[in-house]
């Protein structure tokens, strides 16, 4: 087909949320390793699920624990969020190197950013080894959200005001402005109430 290229098979389904995942059971092994590799598999229950290489430091603490924390990230986070994705817990204190404070979940012992507008607490429910990455299928106990992103009038959690980062292809971004609602594709057009001009014409116009 004209104007197609064609490539091997590989993971190019882009953009991905680039989310910071908080595992380990107490200050002494906390840690955070970067994952772009993750995603909503069921809305009910609330199902999750992480994918991770075997060798990273983090593999071994989720395996031992069966609990991890998914932060969510923004552009402030940015450069926190790249290096934690670069260097090993093995060999440092993420938190503290990143200026970060965790906190202990509600519902898990795994740490929470507190960064982080959003947070999601999790229980492993299965591992699939796949090869070069064992995914972990979790379910979400609870949900942790910044105040501040809160609608007072209204109540309701304004995520889009944060700013969230995103990763494609290698690089990352700021995610911006809205487009459009879920639905307002096919949502009817509301009529407005039929006016009668003084000249005796009818204006009617479409919302």
């Amino acid at each position: 087909m004209k104007g197609k290229v064609n490539f091997k098979p590989g993971t190019m389904i882009y953009p991905l949320p680039a989310v910071l995942v908080g595992c380990g059971a107490s200050e002494e092994d906390y840690n955070l390793i970067t994952v772009a590799w993750t995603g909503i598999l069921c809305t009910n229950p609330p199902v999750c699920y992480i994918s991770i290489r075997p060798e990273r430091h983090s593999y071994g603490l989720i395996k031992k624990y069966g609990e991890f924390t998914i932060n969510l990230t923004t552009q402030a986070l940015a450069k926190a969020t790249d290096w934690c994705g670069v260097k090993s817990g093995r060999d440092y204190d993420k938190f503290k190197e990143c200026g970060l404070q965790a906190a202990a979940g509600e519902e898990v012992k795994a740490p929470i950013v507190v960064e982080s507008p959003l947070s999601l607490e999790c229980k492993v429910r299965q591992s699939l080894p796949l090869g070069s990455h064992e995914v972990f299928i979790a379910d979400i106990a609870n949900i942790q959200a910044d105040e501040k992103y809160m609608d007072p009038e209204t109540g309701k959690f304004d995520l889009a005001r944060s700013g969230l980062l995103v990763y494609a292809h290698g690089n990352y971004y700021e995610t911006g402005k809205a487009i459009g609602r879920f639905g307002w594709s096919v949502q009817k057009k509301k009529r407005k109430t039929s006016k009668r001009s003084p000249k005796g014409r009818n204006e009617e116009s479409l919302a």
